[in-house]
Parts: structure tokens; sequence; C-alpha cells
């Protein structure tokens, strides 16, 4: 490719990877990506090196597709041979680490009574010493607490575990992408460089903008012609969709996909669980990078799980956030870690932490920080927050994946904001089992029958419609459900017309209809458009430059 101009095209497959596993928010922090590397990929790995015939036939059953299962054929059993012993050489500590967390913290929980804990100090691990406090709760039991900003300065935080693999997308057919690691093919480009890379800033704003390439293909280490290739094929001379900033009078909503809503007025856009969908061959109607404001000042994480902090999605925005808004965590818990530490770790220069009704002052309004329950299967987990967008006199309510467990909870959130505008609930009210996602990081076993009990479900329909009567919405949009065909490889989800989230979100559209509400949901894209009523009251947190 010559020297002249382009532009990053729109459909190039963007895979973070930690160890060539897909990345998420538990690959980031040490503590918790050791327990994943000792307990989920290496087992994974070598139990699909044993006995392959077995992930093959399970894989054959479309209600095992997001299970603990290697989606390849016996063809690649060399190739994870190869990344097992990498993994063995390379990861070494890191297995060390997670194999010293399991046996001191079972010692502990066996023989700390409610006595003194300082004798145990003498007796952790030489590799956890200095990054861990001893702690009981108030019931006596005791637990380990991560010193979590020590940790991403030791050595069990290699940024060489981190790279970006590109790929020409050309179809939404992705494989489930949690339980099989990424191999070396002649299709994929692997970037060998940290996610806090700027160079994948200046990269992914070509997307937008034109630079020479010869500019950008320097800034990438590329070794071989088969490579330069490669990479030049992901460029375009063809210029892309331009998305102007939204200049009406009232808010503009628009629906991306599971539960990514972008809410814009003429003076601030606020983007929620970004998780983007590629331009597809398909001809499926959708909202893509390209509709995209050029600068985003907020983005909110309602919580930690990877359909809702996608960082395939969010190191593609980072050159356009102005502040990425997150829960607070309960700091320190392995179940729990910090995202603002992961995210500003990983590159993003203007991370918050937002607290249970805080409140943060927006151009026009405000955004208010909402508790919700469930959906963490009875873990302690603090990271995570619905959010009530209060833009020019209007207010917008997302409550992600809350499961309505105490209805008094949302009498009180009624009490401190009144009636609202839209309500966006999601009701995947099934949900897998805790083990599913929390396996890893336990050190001893769960009873299977207490492991099935515990899920990380939504609402059904009569628990959504409670909330409903509760926040008097005047629109109710069932959203953050998976069921887009592009998303399948994140949520493993197909569902059927008779698949329970699907009957309960129909009830719960159908009764808001009767009751003369608008309701739907929500599927593809959407656009909703709503007129200023009032000055907004002004609120008590600004975070300076934001807008």
């Amino acid at each position: 490719m010559s020297s002249s101009e382009v532009y990053f095209k729109q459909n190039v497959l963007v895979e973070p990877l930690f160890n060539q596993w897909y990345a998420w928010s538990n690959l980031i922090p040490p503590a918790t990506a050791a327990m994943y590397i000792a307990n989920s990929h290496l087992k994974i790995m070598q139990s699909f090196v044993t006995t392959p015939e077995i992930h093959i036939a399970a894989l054959s059953n479309p209600e095992m597709l997001g299970g603990p299962y290697i989606n390849y054929d016996t063809t690649k059993v060399d190739g994870i041979k190869e990344l097992i012993a990498k993994t063995v050489e390379t990861q070494g500590p890191m297995v060390e680490f997670a194999e010293a967390i399991k046996t001191f913290e079972t010692a502990l929980q066996t023989e700390a009574r409610g006595y003194s804990l300082e004798a145990f100090y003498q007796r952790v691990p030489e590799v956890l010493k200095g990054y861990v406090e001893l702690v009981y709760d108030l019931s006596n039991r005791p637990s380990l607490r991560f010193i979590e900003g020590l940790l991403y300065k030791s050595r069990f935080y290699t940024e060489a575990s981190q790279s970006i693999a590109l790929s020409n997308v050309e179809s939404d057919e992705r494989s489930f992408v949690f339980s099989t690691p990424r191999l070396h093919d002649s299709s994929c480009l692997f970037l060998n460089v940290p996610f806090r890379y700027s160079g994948l800033d200046e990269l992914f704003r070509m997307k937008q903008v034109a630079q020479p390439y010869e500019w950008i293909r320097q800034m990438f280490d590329l070794t071989t012609e088969e490579e330069e290739d490669l990479f030049s094929s992901f460029f375009t001379a063809e210029e892309p969709k331009q998305c102007e900033r939204y200049k009406g009078e009232g808010v503009r909503i628009r629906y991306f996909g599971h539960a990514c809503i972008l809410i814009e007025s003429s003076d601030v856009s606020v983007l929620v669980d970004p998780v983007i969908s590629y331009k597809d061959a398909s001809g499926i109607e959708r909202y893509i990078h390209a509709d995209l404001p050029e600068t985003i000042d907020y983005v909110l994480v309602t919580h930690s799980h990877q359909d809702h902090i996608m960082f395939e999605t969010l190191l593609q925005l980072r050159h356009k956030i102005k502040n990425l808004i997150v829960p607070r965590s309960s700091g320190g818990d392995r179940v729990d870690p910090s995202l603002k530490l992961i995210l500003s770790t990983i590159g993003f220069p203007s991370v918050h932490e937002l607290d249970e009704m805080e409140r943060i002052e927006i151009s026009g309004g405000e955004i208010v920080g909402l508790p919700f329950l469930g959906e963490h299967a009875d873990l302690d987990i603090r990271s995570k927050l619905g959010y009530c967008v209060k833009i020019l006199g209007r207010s917008i309510v997302l409550v992600a994946d809350s499961n309505n467990l105490e209805s008094s909870l949302y009498r009180h959130i009624h009490e401190e904001l009144g009636d609202v505008d839209l309500f966006f609930i999601g009701m995947e009210c099934d949900g897998a089992p805790m083990s599913w996602l929390y396996g890893p990081l336990l050190t001893s076993p769960l009873a299977r029958k207490n492991d099935q009990s515990r899920r990380f479900d939504g609402s059904d329909f009569q628990k959504g419609m409670a909330i409903v009567d509760i926040i008097k919405p005047r629109e109710v949009y069932v959203y953050a459900m998976g069921q887009e065909p592009w998303l399948t490889f994140l949520t493993s989800i197909k569902y059927t017309d008779e698949s329970r989230p699907i009957v309960e979100s129909n009830k719960l559209v159908d009764e808001c209809r009767r009751r003369g509400l608008t309701a739907e949901r929500l599927y593809l894209k959407k656009e909703i458009f709503l007129a200023p009523i009032a000055e907004p009251a002004r609120s008590q947190m600004c975070f300076a430059g934001a807008d």
C-alpha cells in the first residue's frame, strides 16, 4: 500500500488477548488472573489435549456452547500443547500465586477462630507477603484482602501477556470466546503491544480520520512480508460515514444492541455499557462505531460482567472518551476487583468511581448512581450500579440486569428520583450458575445444588412489573437480552419463542401496553426522542473539564 492517506476499515475485528485468551475484566488484576490461569485456562487446555473428542462432541449440542470446551478440531491439538508449554513457562509465577492463595486461605479458614490474626502473618507464603491483609468480617469469618495497587506494580502484572489480534470480519458469526484461546493462523495478525499503548488510539482514530499508511505502519513491529500484507488489508481509501454531534433541541436516545445506549443532547453525550457491532455484509440493520459522535463526554459502566464492560469496544473508543464512570468496588476482595484500577492501568486517562446515590453534574442535568440487587449469584460484589441520566428535565433510568429481590429498594429510589420518563431493564431471568463465571476464584468447591440455586439472573415478569408499578415510567424498554446475532460470541445465548426470558419479557411488554404505556423489547437498533421540559436542578459532584 502506498503512503497516501487511508482509513482503518469499519469491519476489522479487534480482539484484546491475555496470554492468547480473550481478555475481560478478571484477566487484568493479578490476583484474579492468576486464579483463571491455574483453575480454568490450563485445565481446559489439558482436557482438550487429553480428550479432544469430548470437546468436539459437546459443542455439537447448541446448549453446551457456553461450556468449558475448546472450539477446535483435532488438528489444533499440537497448537494447544504449545500454548500449555508457553503458559507453564511464562506464567509460572501466576500459577504459584494461585496455589499459594488456595493453600493459605484454606488454612486460615480452618484455623482462625476469632483470635488475633497477627500470628498468621508469619505463615503467609513468601509469594503473597506484602500483598495481602488478613481480616475478619463482623461474624468472625477470616479472609484475605489484596492490596491491588501494589500488585499492579509487582512481577505478577506483566504487559507482555497482552496483545491485540486483528482480522477481517466477514459476518456476525463468531465462536464463543471465553473457553477457546486464540491460536496463530494466517488470517489473523497479532500485535504484541500492551493495551495501554498509545499507538492503538492512533490506529482506532483512523476509523474516522485518515492518516498516511506509512505513518501508522511504523507504530507497530511488523517483521515479515506476510504481516505487512495482512496489516495493509485493514485499510481503505474510502471515506467512512461521518457522524455529527446531535444538534436537536431535546434528547436523542439510540439503542446500539444489548445494554448499549447512547443518550445525547446538543451539549452532552452519555454512552452506557459500550458493546458496538462491526459493519456487516449481512444487511441486518444496526448502529456501528461510525454512528458514534467524535467525542463522548461520559461512558457509564454498570458492572464488570463481560457483556457490559467489553474491552474489545472500549479500547477502540478510548481516544473518544472524556470521562469513564465505573461503580466503586469493595476494595481488595478477590471477587470484586477495582474497575478504576483495571481501566486506569490499561490506559484510560480519566476514570472516576461513583457510589450508590452519588450524583455527577453534567451539562443540562446530572447522572445518579443507583443501587441494584441480584444477577451476581449472592456474592458480595459492590461494583455494580444502575444509572439515572437526567437531561433537559427528562429522566432515563437504566438498571441493567437488576433482579428485583426487594421492591422496597425501588420505593426508596423513587422517593429520591420521582417518576421517570424512560425505564430500561434486562430480563435474562434464567441465568447461569455461580460457578460458570466465578468458579475459578473459589478455593473450595461449592455443592452442585447450592451452585445451581445461585444464578446470574435478572427480573421475571412479576418482578419487573413491580418496579414499573413503583417508579411509574412513561415508556418501558426491555434490553440487555443478548439477542443480537453479533453477540453470541459473548453470551452463547440463542433464544426460541419458548425461552423463559422471551416469554416473561413478552408478558411485561404486553401488560405495559395494556396499561397505555409505550413498551418494547429492543432488538438490533432503536431511536427515541424526548422534548425538553424544564431547567434541571444542580447536583453535587462535577468533574473539571468534563463538558
